[in-house]
């Protein structure tokens, strides 16, 4: 499970390949007696799924999650909970030319060099696709928050950036992008790069709050090292600030103290009850030209990734949430 797996009391372990029959997680440390809404889990799902816009890839997927474990009358058992999902609509033939080639940028060659063998039929491992996995644990970590709440949205692609910062909570519109004005020239850029076989990258923002003071270890296992861990684990996420991040470059000590907020909701690698706040930074999908025409890509995996965001937050959350309750009696 190296490599594959995140969390120390709250722990997740994906599995599958983008073209192969499923792909799945298991979820470790759940409590018992925690009540899982299937509905809600199709609901997250379906978020994250392909092929519901026309800047999505064309590939459409039900994503119909199956739990195999670990739940019962609708219940979790407190043992490993297990759910997968089928693909179904695979069509490895789009991706022969990708065999005896790698893309620049994506984990083609790296996979071939670490393995020496690899699944070319849209990435394997390395595909966006396993994301999906990630989304069910986000889905059961959420049964654990039952105050904390995650949002995150679309701030800027390519060019194109939002004008104000959203409301937590607010509309995020048939893309995510908060703003109809940004949201429709957006659609209209990325249909642009689809038709050419370019691709473009990103920023998605996230705001969390209700968390607790006290979350997050001092030294190794910081909350905000654990959320970097998280965001720079998802595929073509190549950075992540908190707060008033990178500007605090610019800014001296005594501008940076006069707002807690630039702190993004942690000192010291521990939340101090403040809302979380965090930016991460997508690279354009690594598939161009010819190839991302004859095949099935996104142009731009900032539309499916927010949900994906979120889960990630919450997984994370999730697990100190669960490692602070061994210092006391922070359960209820």
């Amino acid at each position: 499970m190296a490599g594959n797996s995140i969390g120390e009391i709250f722990r997740i372990t994906t599995f599958g390949e983008s073209h192969g029959m499923a792909l799945g997680c298991v979820i470790d440390g759940l409590p018992g007696n925690l009540p899982v809404n299937l509905d809600d889990l199709k609901k997250e799902l379906k978020r994250r799924a392909p092929g519901q816009h026309e800047v999505h890839t064309s590939r459409v997927e039900d994503d119909e999650p199956e739990i195999l474990s670990g739940v019962f009358e609708g219940k979790t058992l407190g043992t490993p909970v297990t759910v997968i999902v089928r693909n179904k609509n695979q069509k490895s033939e789009d991706y022969k030319g990708f065999k005896d080639s790698y893309r620049p940028g994506h984990a083609d060659k790296t996979t071939m060099d670490k393995y020496g063998i690899r699944d070319h039929r849209g990435g394997g491992r390395a595909s966006g696709r396993e994301t999906v996995a990630r989304v069910i644990g986000g889905y059961f970590a959420g049964l654990i928050l039952k105050d904390i709440s995650a949002y995150a949205w679309i701030e800027q692609v390519g060019n194109f950036k939002l004008t104000k910062t959203p409301a937590h909570g607010a509309d995020r519109g048939e893309i995510n992008i908060p703003e109809k004005k940004m949201s429709d020239d957006v659609i209209a850029f990325l249909k642009d790069c689809k038709a050419n076989g370019e691709s473009a990258g990103g920023i998605v923002s996230l705001s969390v709050k209700g968390v607790p003071a006290g979350l997050g270890e001092p030294v190794f296992d910081k909350m905000k090292a654990d959320l970097a861990k998280a965001m720079l684990s998802l595929p073509a996420c190549v950075g992540m600030d908190i707060g008033a991040g990178f500007s605090m470059a610019d800014m001296k000590g005594s501008d940076i103290s006069k707002d807690q907020k630039n702190f993004g909701g942690m000192e010291g690698g521990i939340t101090n009850g403040q809302e979380i706040t965090l930016r991460a930074v997508f690279k354009a999908p690594s598939t161009l030209g010819e190839k991302a025409k004859a095949g099935r890509h996104d142009p731009c995996i900032l539309p499916r990734v927010v949900p994906v965001v979120e889960a990630m937050a919450k997984i994370v959350m999730a697990d100190h949430y669960l490692r602070q309750a061994s210092y006391s009696s922070f359960l209820p």
